[in-house]
């Protein structure tokens, strides 16, 4: 199979011209982490044939898929180009070349995001106060409510004493009912400084009568203070009036119609489903419990807030069309108005009805077909696995699933590193593999039967058949055959990160803005 090469030149062009392009960094999330182009979206390797079909829904977009040099990016070619991709091509040189062309690289995750969110606070001066002044708020038990705009989980393991757990695009939809006073002070959070900036601004350019601040660098910010964050809290935003939806319905369709979002109808997107010259991704960003409860057929549940956050987790073609649906509008309009900002192609569904969510359930993502592999049930699996020493597990799932529960005794292997995986694994006569859901296991099955003279079979349904057949589970990092590369250890995740590393954190988002002006791809405007 003969692989097609492009240099940087290609790449920045269809940048600046706003075409689409997919720019793949193929790495795992860890080397990605470490430098990368500002819209090189992380596809590793390892999930080519789970992600392709969801993230890269035209079979004829032009991909680019980059390394440094460790050869995954011709892997990653060949395996799209199997799945009936028809303009894949190879970065010549990676990210070396690209520096070596004047490529601007970035350090992190979501770096798209989180720049976009150091420009709008050097655009629009978005109001802030310290922890320490956050802190004094609270103990002079003054009229202040803090809101945390992350994940709830995030919220859970961490938060500010007294802060309710309220993710990013509910803001504008639920802060009125837990502020109804306008003159009692609201303080916006999150871990670091990108999602406190976008949401307290949300709350500004809707017009929210109350005095509104983000807690500067978050839960960061509050720890570097020497303050104590409060762990396992449960206070979260309720459901609000009528009247009051009604209101933030029209205060959030001002802000997009400012931003230039535009209106499509129900009719007009089932062509665009179809549609062949045209990338468009379909999003319902409400809550993950509204979306299961009933969502428009053939759209993806990624809560606002997230969304805007983590835009090029699942939309990875730059310069394709956003569908955003939610019947009450805000949760559309408000996230459609930053990616409109974010130079995205954005439309919202102006006239979805609750009778129009027909289909239930969580999102399942379109895969290709699996192939044919030898495959054993979970019931036979817990009985190899009580009785033959010659079987061992290999669970291929992320780390930090492997970490949260896995079959008892399992190792963990990451599959683009397997052959080196099988120097530390022991030495078997059968390998199971198995992944979250065992699909991932099944597309690897041939490429690491070939690396080893043992037999390989995969778990049907992989751990989740195990748990829903009522078998143990074991926690924690126990055996590792591969270090753990998926995963790039953020700064701002966790109880007990080095404030050294929080602070470089904090200065390196200081310093995107620059970068970005180096850059000079990315076409980012403010309101």
């Amino acid at each position: 199979m003969s692989i097609q090469y492009q240099d940087y030149a290609f790449v920045r062009n269809k940048l600046l011209k706003k075409e689409e392009i997919a720019l793949l960094d193929v790495r795992e999330e860890d080397p990605h982490a470490q430098e990368h182009p500002l819209f090189a979206a992380n596809m590793p390797l390892s999930r080519i044939e789970v992600d392709a079909f969801s993230k890269l829904p035209r079979k004829d977009v032009p991909i680019v898929t980059l390394d440094d040099g460790e050869g995954d990016a011709q892997l990653a070619a060949q395996r799209l180009i199997a799945l009936g991709y028809l303009d894949v091509s190879v970065l010549k040189g990676g990210v070396t070349a690209w520096k070596a062309a004047g490529g601007e690289v970035f350090k992190d995750v979501n770096v798209p995001s989180k720049s976009f969110g150091e420009f709008v606070e050097s655009k629009r001066h978005t109001p802030s106060l310290s922890a320490q002044e956050v802190k004094q708020l609270i103990d002079n038990h003054e009229d202040v409510v803090v809101v945390d705009v992350r994940r709830f989980e995030e919220y859970q393991t961490m938060s500010i004493p007294t802060g309710i757990s309220v993710p990013g695009a509910e803001l504008v939809l639920r802060l009125p009912e837990i502020a109804p006073n306008p003159k009692t002070k609201v303080i916006v959070n999150c871990a670091g400084r990108t999602r406190s900036i976008i949401g307290t601004q949300s709350l500004i350019n809707a017009g929210i009568p109350n005095e509104v601040n983000a807690l500067r660098n978050g839960t960061i910010g509050w720890t570097l203070a020497g303050q104590k964050l409060d762990q396992g809290q449960s206070r979260k935003f309720k459901e609000v009036s009528d009247s009051t939806a009604s209101e933030a319905a029209e205060r959030a369709r001002n802000v997009a119609n400012k931003a230039g979002v535009q209106r499509v109808s129900l009719a007009d997107i089932e062509q665009w489903k179809t549609q062949t010259d045209r990338t468009t991704y379909f999003f319902d960003p409400r809550t993950p419990e509204e979306y299961e409860a009933g969502h428009l057929p053939g759209f993806r549940s990624t809560p606002g807030g997230q969304l805007v956050q983590e835009t090029e987790m699942v939309a990875p073609v730059r310069g394709a069309r956003i569908v955003l649906s939610d019947p009450g509008g805000v949760r559309a309009n408000m996230p459609a108005s930053w990616l409109a900002q974010m130079a995205w192609d954005v439309y919202v569904i102006d006239d979805v009805k609750a009778a129009d969510l027909t289909e239930k359930g969580l999102w399942k993502p379109p895969l290709p077909s699996t192939p044919k592999i030898p495959t054993v049930d979970a019931v036979t699996a817990a009985i190899w696995l009580k009785n033959d020493s010659g079987t061992i597990f290999v669970d291929l799932s992320t780390h930090a699933n492997y970490v949260k529960g896995h079959i008892p005794g399992s190792w963990f292997a990451l599959r683009s590193q397997f052959a080196n995986a099988l120097q530390i694994l022991p030495k078997a006569d059968r390998y199971v593999l198995t992944s979250t859901t065992g699909e991932l296991a099944l597309f690897a099955a041939k490429e690491i039967q070939a690396l080893t003279k043992a037999e390989i079979v995969v778990l049907s349904g992989g751990n989740a058949a195990w748990t829903k057949a009522d078998l143990p589970l074991e926690k924690g990092a126990t055996h590792l055959a591969s270090p753990p590369l998926d995963r790039y250890k953020r700064p701002y995740e966790g109880t007990s990160v080095d404030p050294a590393a929080m602070q470089a954190y904090l200065d390196w988002e200081f310093g995107l803005v620059e970068q970005l002006g180096k850059d000079g791809t990315h076409h980012f405007w403010v309101l």
